[in-house]
């Protein structure tokens, strides 16, 4: 084989690799009889949540697997398959089940989650969780529920308090 596409090979493979060890989250997906319009708009869609889909030869794909650890991906290489790589660890799974729903076509095989590989079954999990901005307006406002509580029972006692209805606060 000449030596100048061995090396491209290998630079994909470390590309690869590079991807598979910084995402916080990769998904494969078999994108077989979409048309390109349907790629078009999924690519569009994972854009949006700055999420990188890309299509790699599966032996390549493989091989960066197995450098990095990821053993387990490789059974689900087979067949025309994308690999989405994202910081966020929601956003793949869920972008790409809301585009599933509608797109039966589009097929979540497998994929990793803060460095473990995990099934479809636990990315339709991951995909139902909500995103790191609607995950932290949930940490916030169970943060502000005691706050606010107490300061309802306090304006509630003001309140008696003015009104002269000194039975009520006692109560």
């Amino acid at each position: 084989m000449n030596q100048a596409i061995v090396e491209s090979k290998k630079a994909v493979v470390a590309e690869i690799a590079q991807h598979l060890q910084e995402s916080q989250s990769t998904v494969i997906v078999e994108y077989r009889g979409l048309s390109v319009q349907e790629i078009t708009e999924l690519r569009r869609a994972l854009r949006a949540e700055e999420v990188e889909m890309k299509v790699y030869k599966n032996k390549l794909a493989q091989r960066a697997a197995t450098e990095t650890g990821f053993e387990g991906l490789c059974e689900n290489l087979t067949g025309p398959n994308a690999l989405v790589f994202s910081k966020d660890a929601t956003a793949p799974a869920r972008v790409l089940s809301k585009f599933a729903k509608t797109h039966e076509n589009l097929v979540m095989k497998a994929g990793t989650v803060e460095g473990k590989v995990v099934g479809l079954d636990t990315l339709t999990t991951i995909s139902n969780l909500p995103g790191r901005e609607g995950m932290y307006s949930m940490l916030l406002s169970c943060l502000q529920a005691p706050v606010r509580n107490f300061a309802c029972v306090v304006k509630a006692v003001a309140e008696a308090k003015e009104g002269g209805n000194a039975e009520a606060v006692e109560a």
